[in-house]
């Protein structure tokens, strides 16, 4: 018996061969087998995706899913859950558990690897992410014996001396509401430095999380003068500012890090979507239970949670509203993403792995955190009204979540 899966009649869209037309998928044990106008495949499951959008699988590449250690945020289980559910085929796993790992030996071989053995072992980036690296010389090292073994570095671009203390962006909401700030010069002198680092080593960055008009402008100079450096934004950078942070009076889901920035930087991030400066958006899903952030909001954690809204709010406020096109809002889900970090799909080529995202362009839904598939709620996005969602996700040629039309 083989595993053969038909997708009829959607709409297929696969920028990386610059391809957008009506097409059927066939996928056969794990594999893009087949994509044409009328295939025919007897013994095959059947779905019909008419009307709807086929997309090579989306790749999210940050995420928390806290195990081991917390795992009364998250699991395993449930962070790849809530992943399937808001369209993601794959997801890479921030290293920043509690502990590392439950077992001290493996815990010791871990803090004792070569850089070549966690290749051998499947990493594919290592990173600094919730631990900035103040120190230079470590990052030339870190970026030179990255490349070695032609890994990426992951880069949490913060000052920590300039962010020491802060609970939000520094400017005039945080003085007005007598909140600490962290100034975005704390984030783009690091992003500066970096791609210095970059261009002196030749190795491969990105910037996680970019949230500051200057931090996009040094990448995109860097790029210009060919250093190896890549840059994700997030969805509530690209969304929201700090002016929600008094609106919304002190509601501690608005409290993450880097911080909402001012509208001129939210702005500059579009302005990146659009020419190529920022190279995907990651949704930096960071559960939190109600006891980690129900309290002041100097005091509450930083994150918010993002795999189950991601693609449903760039589908609504990016897409819809034409800040950026549907193909470019794929490319930066699903192709750039795999290129970044060299990981299959990206792709629906024959011989691609069999992970697919299908879109519901025309499906209006309300955020609701209580129906959220992760263990955790803290969303800023709660009771919006959107357009557009996933509606099947499937990994490996088998269906891994589908909402019914």
């Amino acid at each position: 018996m083989t595993d053969r899966l038909l997708l009829k009649g959607g709409r297929v869209i696969d920028p990386g061969r610059s391809l957008d037309a009506d097409l059927d998928l066939l996928l056969v044990d794990g594999e893009v087998a087949e994509l044409d106008t009328r295939v025919a495949a007897r013994g095959a499951e059947v779905i019909d995706v008419s009307g709807l959008v086929v997309c090579p699988g989306f790749i999210d590449l940050h995420t928390h899913l806290r195990q081991p250690g917390r795992e009364d945020k998250e699991t395993i289980a449930t962070g790849t859950r809530a992943a399937a559910a808001g369209g993601f085929t794959a997801v890479c796993a921030m290293p920043n558990t509690e502990p590392v790992n439950d077992q001290a030996g493996i815990t010791r071989a871990i803090l004792e690897a070569e850089y070549g053995d966690l290749r051998e072992a499947g990493c594919v980036a290592v990173s600094d992410d919730g631990r900035p690296m103040a120190s230079a010389r470590m990052m030339r090292r870190a970026l030179e014996y990255a490349k070695a073994f032609d890994l990426t570095v992951i880069d949490h671009c913060e000052e920590p001396t300039l962010a020491q203390g802060a609970s939000m962006n520094e400017g005039p909401v945080a003085t007005m509401l007598g909140l600490r700030g962290a100034p975005g010069a704390g984030e783009a002198i690091m992003v500066e430095r970096d791609v210095l680092l970059a261009e002196l080593t030749g190795g491969k960055l990105h910037i996680a999380h970019a949230s500051t008009a200057a931090s996009v402008d040094a990448v995109r100079r860097g790029k210009a003068r060919g250093v190896r450096v890549t840059a994700e934004a997030t969805p509530h950078h690209l969304l929201l500012t700090d002016e929600l942070v008094r609106t919304s009076e002190y509601d501690t889901s608005t409290k993450m890090n880097p911080p909402l920035r001012a509208e001129e930087d939210r702005q500059a991030l579009i302005q990146g979507l659009r020419d190529g400066a920022v190279d995907c958006i990651a949704t930096d899903h960071a559960p939190h239970t109600v006891d980690d952030k129900k309290v002041e909001y100097d005091a509450a954690a930083f994150g918010i949670v993002g795999l189950e809204t991601a693609v449903a709010l760039c589908l609504d406020r990016l897409v819809a509203a034409g800040l950026i096109s549907l193909g470019r809002l794929i490319e930066l889900l699903s192709t750039r993403p795999a290129a970044i970090l060299g990981l299959p799909g990206g792709t629906l080529a024959p011989g691609a792995p069999a992970d697919v995202t299908v879109l519901d362009l025309s499906r209006r839904h309300k955020v609701d955190p209580a129906r959220f598939l992760s263990k955790s709620r803290n969303t800023p996005f709660g009771g919006w009204t959107l357009k557009g969602a996933p509606a099947l996700t499937i990994v490996g040629g088998r269906v891994a979540w589908g909402h019914g039309r």
